[in-house]
C-alpha cells in the first residue's frame, strides 16, 4: 500500500493560485516559443518532418521514456486517429525484441527533452542500420538523439513550470503542442475530412452522425405502420397504436407511398369539427408526406424532422415505394441527436 506523502508546511491557498497562474504562463509562452520556432517553409525543420513523414509507406513509431513516453503514446494515437498510421514503441522494450516491429518502410518519431535518455540512446545505431528516417523532438540540440537524427525539432523551454525546475512541465507541454502540430499538417496534407475521421471514430458522436445510415435505425418489414386507401378512421388507429409511431403510411396496393396520417391530424381534424367516421384513409390523410431514402444519413433524418417540425418521416425506395419508417425516439436510441 502506497504511503501518501506528508508535510508539516501549512497549506496556502492564495500561494497555490499563484502557482497555478504561474504554470499557465510559462507554459503559454513555452508554447508561443516553440510556435515562434517552427518558420514557414518545407526547408524548416518542421517543414522537412511533415514532408519525410508524408513520404512513409509504413508506420510512425514514436518511442520516448518517462513522461516523454506518455506524451508519445497520446501523439501516436492522434496521428493514427487522423490518416497517419503510427504506433508505440517502448524504448526499453525495443532493445529486448520489440525492435522487431520496426520495418524498412517505417520512420521513427523519437522525443527526449535532454535527447541522452539510455533506453533511447543505446537503440538509436540499430535504428540507424535498419535504415529508417529518424526524427527527434528535444530539447537537447547537442546531444546523442540530435546527432543520430535526419531531422531534429526544438523543444527546449527556457524553464519549466516546476518551482524546482525540475519536474518535466512546460518541456512535456511543449512536445504534446509540437505532436498535435505535426499531426494537423500532415491530415490536411494528406486531404483528411470528416468522414474520415469519424471511419476511426465510429464509437464517438462524429462517428455516429456520419457513419450511421437511415437504413442502421428505422423501422422496418412488420413495425412499419401502413394501410390502404379505403381504410376507415377505426382501421388507421389501430395501425398507430399497434406500431407506436405515432402515424401510418397510406399507400396504393403496390405500396407507393400516398399520404401519411398522424396524431397531429387526427387533433385538427377534430378541432375543425369534421366527422371523421364516414372518412377514409385517402380522404383523412396528408398528401405527399416528407420523406427520405435508406441510404441518406440517420443525421440528415433528424435535421429534416427538424426543419419541417415533424416527428416522424417515412423511408421509401427510388420507386417511391414505402420500405421503413422512424422517429425522433429512434434517433435518440441510436444517438444520432
Amino acid at each position: 500500500m502506497t504511503q501518501a506523502i506528508t508535510t508539516s508546511v501549512p497549506f496556502d491557498a492564495d500561494k497555490a493560485v499563484a502557482l497555478a497562474r504561474q504554470t499557465c504562463e510559462i507554459e503559454a509562452a513555452a508554447v508561443a516559443a516553440l510556435g515562434e520556432r517552427l518558420g514557414s517553409s518545407v526547408r524548416e525543420p518542421f517543414g522537412r518532418a511533415v514532408q519525410r513523414l508524408l513520404t512513409v509507406r509504413g508506420r510512425v513509431v514514436v518511442m520516448g521514456m518517462g513522461k516523454s513516453g506518455h506524451i508519445g503514446r497520446k501523439m501516436a494515437a492522434t496521428l493514427a486517429s487522423t490518416g497517419t498510421p503510427a504506433m508505440f514503441v517502448h524504448p526499453a522494450e525495443a532493445s529486448h525484441g520489440d525492435l522487431g516491429m520496426i520495418t524498412e518502410a517505417d520512420a521513427v518519431l523519437a522525443i527526449s527533452n535532454s535527447g541522452e535518455s539510455q533506453e533511447l540512446t543505446d537503440i538509436l545505431p540499430v535504428i540507424k542500420r535498419l535504415g529508417v528516417p529518424l526524427i527527434a523532438m528535444t530539447g537537447g540540440l547537442q546531444s546523442s538523439l540530435a546527432r543520430h537524427a535526419e531531422v531534429v525539432l526544438d523543444t527546449s523551454v527556457a524553464q519549466e513550470a516546476c518551482p524546482l525546475n525540475l519536474a518535466p512541465t512546460a518541456s512535456t507541454t511543449t512536445q504534446l503542442a509540437l505532436g498535435d502540430a505535426l499531426a494537423v499538417a500532415l491530415l490536411d496534407a494528406r486531404g483528411f475530412k470528416a468522414e474520415d475521421f469519424a471511419r476511426s471514430h465510429p464509437g464517438g458522436s462524429l462517428g455516429r452522425k456520419l457513419l450511421t445510415h437511415v437504413s442502421d435505425v428505422m423501422r422496418s418489414g412488420a413495425d412499419v405502420p401502413r394501410v390502404g386507401v379505403n381504410a376507415g378512421l377505426s382501421e388507421l388507429m389501430r395501425e398507430m397504436s399497434a406500431k407506436g409511431l405515432g402515424a401510418t403510411a397510406v399507400v396504393d396496393a403496390n405500396d407507393h407511398v400516398l399520404g401519411i396520417f398522424t396524431d397531429g391530424d387526427l387533433r385538427r381534424l377534430l378541432e375543425k369539427g369534421v366527422d371523421l367516421r364516414q372518412g377514409t384513409a385517402e380522404q383523412l390523410m396528408h398528401p405527399k408526406p416528407t420523406t427520405i431514402s435508406a441510404d441518406a444519413l440517420a443525421v440528415d433524418a433528424a435535421e429534416l424532422m427538424e426543419v419541417r417540425r415533424i416527428t416522424s418521416v417515412l423511408v421509401v425506395d427510388a420507386q417511391g415505394k414505402l420500405c421503413g419508417a422512424l422517429n425522433s425516439n429512434d434517433l435518440m436510441r441510436a444517438k444520432v441527436i
